[in-house]
């Protein structure tokens, strides 16, 4: 049996790593514009009575079980007993409620009740109600997030109607996924949070293995993963089914470490949390333990390919560069149609998963493969200087726009990489640029591109705008969840 080659790593340009985002919307915790934020044991700030006039329906009031005495209605500044507990948001807040939208920022609460439970751990469902009282829903809380509400319903409910709720979307969403798994795809994700109606319920399948990831407050309880893998052995019957945290997201929530065992186990399946799985016919290789989000980027499964079948239709299959190549998702999908390709990145770790991945599919690949641990921006800029050229070149950097504040310097991180790709360009290549800063939309990547081709002094035809793989779905009233662009570019 041949022994495994060590792979070897160009460490001349090594630099500071460049990390992609461990999670889902874990770019959007920024804190929103500076209001004063409110106490979240038990706030007796008055509430603006803005709106309370001859038209206000009081039954919505008691519906919400939010209304105010009459020394409350009477203006600012008075106090009064209140009935009921839950949740006051700003008129902002409720009118973005009422479009679709499905979070409440921290300093959008202008008064908060906690329910007396006798426990010292908050509530994981309150009522929600505009700044009259009138009922907007029941939401997931959490006391230490800037996102402190995250709706799940626009109807009051209990603990027992939320985990019914809960278990019939998440059959819901696994039924829409089933199409997107054949003999060529075992691996996708099962539920995308907020676009499947469950806010911080993020769940990927690797093959036999699952990955369950609780990324708010209000789904830390025995409860909620109790339903989860009961709905996720029902549907798909897998082999083992494991909690990932995500750190980012547990300081953020203030969430407690999960047990290291895995939430559930075949009988016949031993304990190891590493397997292979495939997208597109290839294999790779997946460490529950280890790598970015929940181990790989399902998200771009089908730009993998779209990449490769570009490169063939536009006959790009000389040289072809991958930049931030993570563990080789792009850079072995072009290796089956070009004769040489290159992928960058500063993480050795991921390096050493791509080779693994790489040997996993040499039978396939026509491609002289090589990897090069490196910061991007350095080594591209040392590359354009000396004249470097490629047929195809992709660029999937980290978020540089984790926070709106951000998006000013992401825009010349962004420039900057085109750029050097675009001087390294051969006339008529192919470019393939992406980012998956939801802060930052199509027309701020498409002109960061076009600037940067200005300055090359390089024409650039679009081909085709590209997002997310279909099991990461987009709702339009809900932003978030459009956070992957990718432009697919002929460069003359």
């Amino acid at each position: 049996m041949t022994k495994p080659r060590t792979p070897q790593f160009d460490k001349k340009q090594k630099a500071p790593g460049l990390q992609r985002p461990a999670a889902l919307f874990a770019r959007d915790q920024e804190k929103p514009p500076a209001r004063q934020r409110p106490g979240f044991r038990k706030s007796k700030q008055n509430v603006s009575t803005e709106g309370n006039g001859p038209g206000a329906d009081m039954g919505g009031l008691k519906r919400a079980g939010l209304e105010r005495t009459g020394s409350e209605r009477a203006g600012p500044g008075r106090s009064g007993a209140r009935q009921g507990r839950g949740a006051l948001v700003s008129r902002r807040a409720a009118d973005r409620l009422r479009s679709g939208y499905l979070w409440v920022y921290a300093s959008d609460i202008e008064l908060l009740e906690l329910p007396e439970t006798g426990l010292a751990v908050p509530p994981a469902l309150l009522p929600v109600a505009d700044s009259r009282g009138l009922l907007l829903g029941t939401a997931l809380y959490s006391p230490s997030s800037q996102i402190a509400l995250r709706l799940v319903s626009r109807e009051a409910i209990d603990e027992a109607k939320w985990l019914t709720l809960l278990a019939g979307r998440l059959k819901r969403a696994i039924e829409r996924r089933k199409p997107y798994l054949n003999s060529d795809t075992n691996a996708c994700r099962l539920c995308f949070s907020e676009a499947d109606e469950l806010p911080g319920l993020v769940a990927d399948k690797y093959a036999d293995l699952i990955i369950l990831q609780l990324l708010t407050k209000g789904l830390d309880s025995a409860a909620v993963r109790e339903t989860c893998v009961r709905v996720l052995r029902e549907e798909l019957t897998p082999a083992a089914i494991v909690e990932r945290p995500d750190p980012r997201m547990r300081e953020l929530e203030g969430l407690a470490a999960p047990s290291s065992e895995p939430l559930f186990l075949k009988a016949s399946a031993s304990l190891g949390t590493d397997t292979q799985f495939l997208l597109n016919g290839l294999e790779f290789n997946f460490d529950a333990n280890s790598g970015q989000k929940t181990g790989a980027f399902l998200d771009q499964r089908a730009n993998y390919a779209a990449a490769q079948e570009w490169a063939r239709k536009l006959g790009t299959v000389g040289r072809a560069l991958d930049v931030c190549c993570y563990q080789g998702g792009f850079a072995l999908h072009l290796a089956q149609v070009c004769q040489q390709v290159t992928g960058i990145d500063a993480s050795r770790a991921s390096l050493e998963v791509a080779e693994r991945n790489l040997l996993a599919n040499r039978a396939r690949l026509c491609a002289q493969v090589d990897w090069v641990e490196a910061d991007a921006f350095q080594i591209l800029r040392d590359w354009s200087d000396s004249g470097e050229t490629f047929d195809a070149i992709v660029l999937d950097p980290p978020a540089f726009a984790k926070t709106q504040r951000a998006v000013e310097g992401a825009m010349r991180g962004y420039k900057e990489l085109n750029l050097r790709a675009l001087k390294m360009m051969r006339p008529g290549g192919l470019l393939v640029t992406c980012s998956c800063s939801h802060h930052v939309g199509w027309t701020e990547l498409k002109d960061s591109v076009a600037s940067a081709a200005a300055d090359a002094s390089r024409r650039v035809r679009l081909l085709e705008r590209r997002g997310a793989a279909a099991d990461h779905p987009v709702v339009l009233n809900l932003p978030e969840t459009e956070y992957l662009k990718c432009l697919v570019l002929q460069v003359d």
